[in-house]
């Protein structure tokens, strides 16, 4: 999902039919394929990459229930600790190329043309599950139920461009692509009916150390076929949550 600032302007529909005409008509050969993902400053309304990435999905189990259970401020507070805590984790690799909010969604994308890349990007995962464990222990303080977290992480291509309306300042950069589709999807089915939180597409597994694949247990799910779960936690925060909240 894309969010921008409205700025009003009037809508000229004959403008509009020349817009989409020129957007349509624009040569393939702008379309780049490259080996991972550019900055996003390389971007224009004219042009786009396709190239390798990993993505990472956190999404609360859930969610429609907790505004039956928490009035507003609470909720907002809830919410909030959320976002703000997932999105630092996220945004904490040096590879990341975006994060992004929707609604009680996290995600983001990360730039990883090598096989160790991999490894960081699991990391984070698994730190975005440890950060459950320290967020319902402060919750648990304040008399909040425990969250539950599904997360879905993938590797593939994706294609990057820059969309919006054309010469209003409304624009953002826009990924799509199965590895976004999958990784969304595979989070979206983590961490329900007891299954493990962390939901790791074939591709990406394949690609990980020896280490972090032996975390994982290979299932076969009827929805979205063979992938790789696990409770993994990062035991250094683990432990300095455990001595601090236990």
């Amino acid at each position: 999902m894309v969010i921008v600032d409205g700025n009003h302007k009037a809508y000229d529909y004959k403008q509009s039919s020349a817009r989409i005409a020129e957007i349509l008509d624009q040569p393939a050969g702008q379309f780049e394929e490259v080996e991972s993902l550019p900055d996003r400053d390389k971007l224009s309304y004219t042009n786009g990459f396709y190239g390798w990435c990993s993505a990472i999905f956190v999404d609360i189990r859930d969610s429609s229930k907790l505004t039956a259970k928490y009035k507003r401020p609470r909720l907002a507070k809830l919410y909030r600790s959320f976002i703000s805590e997932m999105t630092a984790v996220l945004n904490s690799d040096l590879f990341v190329r975006e994060v992004n909010i929707v609604g009680d969604c996290v995600w983001a994308t990360y730039k990883t043309p090598n096989k160790t890349d991999i490894d960081d990007v699991f990391s984070v995962a698994f730190t975005a599950n440890t950060l459950l464990e320290l967020l319902n222990a402060q919750l648990k303080k304040r008399d909040y139920d425990p969250l539950k977290i599904g997360i879905g992480v993938d590797y593939g291509r994706v294609l990057m461009i820059k969309a919006g309306y054309k010469g209003s300042g409304l624009n953002d950069v826009v990924y799509m692509g199965d590895v976004v589709n999958r990784a969304a999807h595979l989070a979206h089915k983590a961490g329900r009916n007891w299954q493990p939180p962390i939901w790791v597409g074939s591709t990406f597994q394949q690609n990980l150390n020896d280490h972090n694949r032996s975390l994982l247990t290979q299932r076969y799910d009827m929805e979205v076929g063979t992938v790789f779960t696990g409770y993994v936690i990062h035991t250094g925060m683990n432990e300095w949550i455990n001595e601090n909240f236990g």
